[in-house]
Formats: structure tokens, C-alpha cells, sequence
């Protein structure tokens, strides 16, 4: 199947990332490990985190390449692999993976949108905060740690009551 992107570049992306087994709690469990791949491949092919939140089994972005740059799927890429080689090889990996020499962490895909005006921006960066709330996880906003909400607080973007009190 070919999927249809937009490359746009010095644009701005939601993406969605799934883990594999959407049972399992990876990401959470092994946010350093997570971490330090974002970093790496931030100092070496940057971008702007606008919105990101980790949750167990999957994660949200919004991203916003340099002027000229499109490359966002290199960048994915490059990320999961790097948390990949982290973690020790016990998940189940089928014929068709071990036969493209991959793991069995993450789904091969991941879901983009091009952020469109001011008014997708927000609606996407919302979307993004609000998600621990949305799965159950946390009866407020603030409650979840991986979150780029901290930091929008912090800089007065939100206040610390928003969608939880």
C-alpha cells in the first residue's frame, strides 16, 4: 500500500506512534531510554517540540521542522530505533519482521498530519495535552509527568487548572 504524506518543508506535524502491543507500557516504563533517542536525534537533525506527551503504548507530537527541512520520517525512524537498541530483544517479532531483519516493538507506520492554520494548531496541540485525561489516566492534566504541559504552564501558554479542576 502507498501511503499519501505531505512533505512540507519548515512545516508543522501532528503525529501519532504506537508501540506494537498496545498492551504493553514501554514507552512509560523506559521514558529515559525514550528521552535520550529524542534528544540524540533533535542535537543531529533538529526540530521544535510545540506539544508531546507519552503515554504507555503510544505517543503524540507536534513538531515543527527547520526552513528547507522535511525530513520527519527520518527523524521517526531514527527515534524508535535508537529506543529500540535499548531495550533487550524478548518481544515477540513474527516471520514477516524477522525476515526484514526488525523488531517487534513498534508499528511499522506512524500517523501525520500537516498542520494546516493557527486554528488546526491549537485544536492539535489541545489534543495532545489533553490525551492522559482522555485515556483515563489522570483525573486531571497536570497529574501526567510526560507531558509537554508542564513547560507550556510554565511559559503561561496554559494555566495549571486547565481541563482537571
Amino acid at each position: 500500500m502507498r501511503y499519501r504524506r505531505i512533505y512540507q518543508p519548515g512545516g508543522t506535524y501532528f503525529f501519532t506512534v504506537n508501540l506494537q502491543n498496545r498492551k504493553e507500557s514501554l514507552l512509560v516504563e523506559h521514558i529515559d531510554l525514550l528521552r535520550g533517542a529524542v534528544r540524540w536525534v533533535k542535537m543531529h537533525k533538529p526540530f521544535y517540540i510545540d506539544a508531546w506527551v507519552v503515554l504507555p503504548d503510544h505517543m503524540h507530537a507536534v513538531l515543527t521542522l527547520p526552513e528547507g527541512d522535511s525530513d520527519y520520517s527520518g527523524r521517526w525512524r531514527e527515534i524508535k530505533k535508537r529506543f529500540s537498541k535499548g531495550l533487550p530483544k524478548n518481544e515477540h517479532v513474527s516471520l514477516a519482521r524477522i525476515n526484514k531483519n526488525e523488531r517487534g516493538i513498534w508499528q511499522r507506520r506512524f500517523w501525520e498530519h500537516t498542520i494546516v492554520d493557527e486554528r488546526d494548531y491549537w485544536h492539535h496541540v489541545n489534543y495532545v495535552h489533553f490525551n492522559p485525561l482522555k485515556h483515563g489516566l489522570v483525573e486531571r492534566v497536570v497529574d501526567w509527568p510526560y507531558s509537554s504541559f508542564h513547560k507550556a504552564v510554565a511559559s503561561g501558554m496554559y494555566s495549571r487548572n486547565w481541563c482537571g479542576e
